[in-house]
């Protein structure tokens, strides 16, 4: 640390350069994120009015969208604002916050994505127990253990074990994502590293193996039911493991593979998955795969188009 000078702004250096590449990618960032607002937004409108959807399955389908506006809100914003500036900078305190805010998002998301497997796991594998066992109270109380959870989970390592980060105070991202920061440590990274692999394999590994476990026992236990109710008990569950594959699939990519080097482009282009398009994604495949919702939403369409 004695000839180490401490960095107080960072400077991040985006996807390109050049003026024109920049501009479209303004362009298509701004679409998608305005419908992943709009979309995330129908959805939990759509499971307030709906009351047919006032069930746990929607209630968590509902905090997951919430979910999407907050990982894609911590992120996107500031980048599409780099993309139009010629000084993509963000000072240390900024930089922090958005490191801790998508980590904590991450996390909630992905114990949020084992609820909503648990959710089917007890409506196919125990039905009869399922009024008792998902009942308002406890689906509150899990939603709120989540959250808290996971601010404790990712905010207590990081405070005991502070990050120095010195000169060159250039991040290869569009964004602070944490192995991008973590480059900058001023001092030997191999202990934050593994702290960080340890958090990853807590809430993104042992989540996804929880999840696989569930789904297990309920392709076992729709394998036993009458053909004519196996289309109805798998389509429940199709939405819930598309969404599962795609973001503890990047999720794994980003986090528990090799750590790639300052200067690779690997992690910001995963990024964009977890952070752009799969909270768009998300409202698409459960709004699409879902008759309710769908009735739900054109009869919305058509009070706002004809409100006599």
């Amino acid at each position: 640390m004695k000839n180490k000078t401490l960095a107080t702004e960072f400077i991040l250096l985006g996807f390109s350069k050049q003026f024109t590449i920049n501009v479209i990618l303004f362009v298509l960032f701004l679409m998608i994120y305005v419908m992943t607002i709009i979309g995330n937004i129908l959805i939990m409108l759509i499971i307030i009015i709906n009351r047919q959807l006032h069930t746990p399955m929607y209630f968590f389908i509902s905090k997951l969208s919430f979910i999407d506006l907050c990982n894609s809100s911590s992120a996107v914003p500031k980048m599409l604002m780099d993309l139009l500036s010629t000084q993509r900078t963000i000072s240390l305190v900024a930089c922090l916050t958005q490191v801790n805010l998508l980590l904590v998002i991450g996390a909630t998301e992905c114990l949020l994505l084992v609820l909503m497997a648990y959710d089917r796991y007890l409506a196919i594998c125990l039905p009869l127990h399922y009024s008792v066992m998902m009942r308002w109270s406890i689906c509150h109380r899990l939603s709120a253990l989540i959250w808290v959870f996971s601010f404790i989970f990712i905010m207590l390592p990081l405070l005991l074990m502070p990050v120095a980060l010195c000169y060159p105070n250039q991040i290869n991202h569009f964004m602070c994502e944490s192995l991008a920061v973590l480059h900058l440590s001023c001092d030997k990274n191999y202990i934050k590293e593994l702290v960080i692999f340890s958090l990853s394999f807590i809430t993104i590994l042992l989540p996804f193996v929880l999840i696989i476990m569930s789904y297990v026992c309920i392709i076992i236990s729709v394998l036993k039911i009458r053909s004519a109710g196996r289309a109805k008990a798998f389509s429940t569950c199709i939405s819930h493991v598309t969404v599962v594959a795609m973001y503890f699939g990047t999720g794994m990519v980003a986090y528990m593979g090799p750590s790639p080097e300052n200067s690779s482009n690997k992690g910001k282009y995963v990024a964009i998955f977890y952070v752009a398009i799969a909270p768009l994604l998300n409202p698409l495949i459960y709004s699409l795969n879902n008759t309710e919702v769908k009735k739900t939403f054109t009869k919305l369409i058509l009070k706002c188009v004809m409100p006599l």
